[in-house]
Parts: C-alpha cells; sequence; structure tokens
C-alpha cells in the first residue's frame, strides 16, 4: 500500500516538470507524513524492499530518506529500522481558515492589491501613461552595456553606497539646470529605481504614520498608492484649469507633504500658473511643509516655451524634485532621479543605502555614457517628433464632436490628453463601451479622490501608432459622440 501511494504521488510530481527520483521519493514521503497518511511511529520499508518496490537504486532511495531523517521527519533506529518521528506533525488541530477576501492582509494591503490593479493597466490604442519604446536603439544600448560588463570593476558590482553612480549623477545635474532651471549640484542627485521608489523614499524620510499629504484632486494612481501604503492622510485639494487651488479650507488640514504636477497635470493635464506656484511655496513656508514636484512629462512639450520647474522658483530649500528616464527610453530600465535640497542630502543618500540598497551601476554607468554621447539628446527629439505627429493626428480626429460639451485640456504637452465631459455625464460607462470596441481608455472620475464634478476621458496617444491613430480616432469620436447625443 505504501508503495502504491509513494508511485502515485511520484508520477504527479514528475509530471509537473523535471524532478531528479531522490527529490520526487523525498517528497512524496515528506508529503505522506505532513498530510497523516503515514503516522507518528509508523515504520517505513527497508530501503532494499523500497528499491525493489519502486523499482529505483539504492542510491536513490537512500539519499532521499536520509533528507528526511536530518529534516526530522524520520528517526533512524540501529538495529530496529526507520520510523515517522513523533514529532514530524503538529499535535494541535487546525481550524479551516474563515473565508474572507483580504485573510492576513493589513488594510494597506488590500487598499495595494485592489486598487489600479495590473488587469486595468492592460496597453492597447489610447491607453494614458505608456510610452513607445519600439524604436529604441537596443543594438547601441547593448554595446554600451557590454562595454561596461567587460570594463567593470569588482567595486562596480557592490551596492551603491553615494546616491548612484557619480558620472549619471553629474549627467543628470547638468540636464535638469539646463532643461528645467533647476539650481542643483551632483550632490543634491540620487539614483532611485523609479518615481515610485523616489515616492517611497520621500514617505520614510519626511513625514510619519498618519500625517497628511496634500493630493491634487484628479490624482496620480502611482502617488495615491505609495503614500497610503505609507500610512499617510490624504487630504485631495481640487485641481482647476490653473492647477492645484489650495483654499481656506485646505488650511484647516495641515500638510507635511503636499504633492503635485505642476507642468503638466496628472491626469487634467492643466498647467500651474505662476501665481499658483508662487502660493504653493508659500503655503510649504507657512506649514513647514515639504513640497513633492512630479516632473514625470516635461521632455515632450508641443507648443509654447519650455516651462520653468517648481524647484527653480524655490528659495527656501523645500521642494523635493521627482524625475524618470522611462517616458524617453524605455519603462522595465526603472532608473528613476530625485533632486533632494542639500540640506538632508546626506540624510536621503544614507536612508536610500539601509533601506533599498541600490545597485545596478554598470547599468548607470552605461546611461551616463549614453546621454554623454548625446544618445539621450537624440532619442528625445525622435521621440518629440514622433509624439507630435500622434498628438495632432488624435486631435484631428476629436476635432469633430469638440464645443460646448466637450472639450481638450493638457494637449500642449505629455504624452496624453484629456477630454473633458458634461458633469452629468456617466464616463465610466462610457470608458466601458469603447472598451468593448477594442480600445482603452480611462474615466477622468476614476481618478478622483473626493471630486465628483469632474467627467471625461483620459486618452494617451504614446503607444499608439499613427496608423492605429487614423483607424480608432474616427471610432473613438463617434461612441463619444453618441454618448453626448444620449444625454
Amino acid at each position: 500500500m505504501l508503495s502504491e501511494l509513494i508511485l502515485s504521488e511520484m508520477h504527479q510530481l514528475s509530471s509537473k516538470g523535471q524532478m531528479p527520483l531522490h527529490r520526487q521519493l523525498y517528497e512524496a514521503l515528506r508529503r505522506a507524513v505532513l498530510q497523516g497518511k503515514l503516522h507518528a511511529g509508523d515504520k517505513l520499508p527497508s530501503s532494499r524492499e523500497l528499491t525493489q518496490d519502486l523499482n529505483l537504486s539504492r542510491n536513490t532511495v537512500v539519499a532521499a530518506i536520509n533528507q528526511l531523517v536530518t529534516e526530522g521527519y524520520l528517526v533512524s533506529r540501529v538495529g530496529s529500522g526507520t520510523y515517522v518521528n513523533d514529532q514530524s506533525r503538529p499535535v494541535t488541530r487546525l481550524q479551516p481558515a474563515r473565508e474572507d477576501k483580504g485573510s492576513g492582509l493589513s488594510s494597506r494591503g488590500i487598499a495595494a492589491s485592489t486598487q489600479f490593479t495590473s488587469a486595468q493597466l492592460e496597453v492597447q490604442p489610447f491607453t494614458p501613461g505608456v510610452a513607445d519604446f519600439s524604436a529604441f536603439p537596443v543594438a547601441l544600448w547593448q554595446r554600451l552595456q557590454n562595454k561596461h560588463w567587460r570594463m567593470t570593476y569588482p567595486e562596480m558590482l557592490d551596492y551603491s553606497y553615494g546616491g548612484g553612480h557619480t558620472p549619471l549623477r553629474r549627467a543628470v545635474a547638468d540636464y535638469l539646470r539646463v532643461s528645467r532651471s533647476v539650481p542643483v549640484d551632483m550632490d543634491q542627485v540620487l539614483i532611485t529605481n523609479g518615481t515610485q521608489q523616489s515616492f517611497d523614499l520621500c514617505a520614510h524620510m519626511l513625514a510619519d504614520h498618519g500625517q497628511c499629504v496634500w493630493m491634487e484632486d484628479p490624482a496620480y494612481w502611482g502617488a495615491v498608492k505609495s503614500f497610503t501604503a505609507a500610512g499617510l492622510q490624504l487630504h485631495p485639494v481640487s485641481v482647476d484649469p490653473h492647477g492645484m487651488a489650495p483654499g481656506l479650507l485646505d488650511d484647516q488640514h495641515p500638510p507635511r507633504l503636499i504633492y503635485t504636477t505642476p507642468s503638466h497635470q496628472y491626469p487634467t493635464g492643466a498647467v500651474m500658473s505662476l501665481a499658483r506656484r508662487q502660493q504653493l511655496l508659500a503655503l510649504g513656508r507657512q506649514h513647514n511643509a515639504w513640497i513633492l514636484e512630479d516632473d514625470y512629462d516635461s521632455e515632450f512639450r508641443f507648443s509654447g516655451p519650455p516651462l520653468s520647474s517648481l524647484a527653480g522658483l524655490d528659495h527656501s530649500g523645500r521642494v523635493m524634485y521627482l524625475g524618470s528616464f522611462s517616458k524617453v527610453l524605455y519603462p522595465g530600465l526603472k532608473l528613476g532621479y530625485l533632486v533632494v535640497p542639500k540640506t538632508v542630502a546626506a540624510a536621503f543618500k544614507q536612508a536610500h543605502y539601509d533601506l533599498n540598497r541600490p545597485g545596478q551601476l554598470p547599468l548607470q554607468a552605461a546611461l551616463a555614457e549614453f546621454i554623454e554621447l548625446g544618445h539621450f539628446a537624440a532619442a528625445l527629439r525622435k521621440a518629440r517628433q514622433s509624439y507630435a505627429q500622434r498628438r495632432k493626428c488624435l486631435l484631428d480626429a476629436l476635432q469633430p464632436i469638440l464645443g460646448p460639451s466637450a472639450s481638450i485640456s493638457g494637449a500642449e504637452q505629455g504624452l496624453h490628453l484629456c477630454l473633458q465631459l458634461p458633469t452629468v455625464l456617466d464616463d465610466e460607462a462610457l470608458a466601458r463601451r469603447i472598451g468593448q470596441a477594442g480600445m482603452v481608455v480611462r474615466p477622468l472620475s476614476a481618478y478622483c479622490l473626493a471630486r465628483r464634478d469632474a467627467k471625461g476621458l483620459v486618452i494617451g496617444y504614446g503607444y499608439a501608432t499613427l496608423q492605429d491613430i487614423a483607424q480608432w480616432g474616427p471610432q473613438l469620436a463617434r461612441l463619444v459622440a453618441g454618448a453626448l447625443k444620449d444625454l
């Protein structure tokens, strides 16, 4: 009977993949003990008998038995044989688990695993927030990486102690001073594994559990998830055509952090006015709060002069500047940067090392050279031209439905635009209808924290080709027109 049980278990294990015979026998016996099919004190057949019954070599049987004895499942008694150990199974009877969707998860864990899940981020035409990385110069990138792997010194295989690879931090500082008017030197730059890690680091370093963070409303979902997971209290601040608009009622919830996307508000695309920027900086000083400026797509501006950063106006050292290489290069690169005031730079570097154990120095070295040799600027120019054509094609497709009931915001910059619709329209139902037609757009209301008056569609053109937009754009416009007609 035991041999038949073991053979059945081994057959199931072998069907699931390549596993050595001694490991199959080990697993089969271990499961029999844990599941109570072999009881404490039961005697096993001798290794010779098992060899014959199972048609295995004696070395295979002995190896499995010895491993089980070593781990305490079995006990060998000299002159007597091998038995199931009395201590191999718990003596208490386990109660069946309660039916609970969030069993074992914290409230933060439940929120993190149920809001904006990966199933909602499938890449299809018009998915917002996604760049086209198909044109990335892969061969050139591989040559640079191979070069640095060949010449890598041992210390390049260690963790990063100083906030990142020095040449890359220098290249980032030079780029930001010229392109974004950020007064920064290399020592203020930390290389992170992308914007999400920058969020986490700022939350840990600048705010305690339960403190308040002002969030734009509508809000970027990635920031919402990070700050919620850090245990911060989110206070929504409405966005208008001039950006984040704090009022007197908001002052009743003093912030420790203020999160904002001033150059191209996500998702509405609003550009924060100079007066509003100065107001936000003053509020930061008044509340002794830190301002997190997420400059996620400033590289792609298609009309009007380049916008200065909020960090470039800051004279109090209260602004943290966050950026990423994912939009220009490719998302899987997972490299971003965080610029911090000089007063906290040393503390941030130490915490970054202790909390995140940053590395990838050969990858950072390849990126530094990619920037220094002008390839980053060339890739940016090419991407900007391509996205400008896609943007125009999408605007042309949507033009017939624009009017008193539908307007576009945020089309001057970035990889998406926002189609503003009447507040009485069910934008979630409209987004589902568009999804059934094979396209993915996001309802504006899904980004809202407290507001109920923001309705529209967030439409991306970064991942859609010109051919896709030419094909799907008119169909998207017809579906929106139909929804407006039904109001």
